[in-house]
């Protein structure tokens, strides 16, 4: 039940966090492509694979890995948003544009997630 709690406390956390980030992007970035979305799958992509580094190197706790990446990082990133935000781009004629966010995405996502097992497994070595 504790790890149910904490599990629900960092989505509660990651949600506001997502919530946050991507509207002062909105705000401050003009740009066609969807950059909160992008910051938040990218950060997020990051920091799970920093923290699964860490796990596995036990830097840090097991304990943490489910609240952190289930709870926080579950509600922080956002692949149903991703979605909807291309398919929107595309039915708004804009195909460049959502070609341009799944590469950027996918990319740069898988980027940061194999820069975060990276520089987890230097730390945790």
């Amino acid at each position: 039940m504790r790890t149910i709690l904490a599990i629900a406390v960092m989505g509660a956390a990651g949600a506001v966090s997502r919530h946050l980030l991507g509207s002062f992007a909105k705000a401050h970035i003009d740009t066609v492509l969807p950059v909160g979305t992008i910051a938040v799958n990218v950060i997020g992509s990051f920091l799970l694979g920093l923290l699964t580094a860490l796990a596995v190197a036990g830097v840090v706790p097991e304990s943490w890995r489910g609240p952190v990446a289930i709870g926080f990082l579950g509600a922080f990133t956002t692949f149903s948003t991703f979605g909807v935000e291309t398919v929107a781009l595309a039915q708004d004629g804009r195909l460049a544009a959502a070609l341009a966010n799944v590469a950027v995405q996918l990319v740069v996502g898988f980027g940061a997630a194999a820069a975060g097992l990276w520089v987890g497994r230097l730390a945790g070595a």
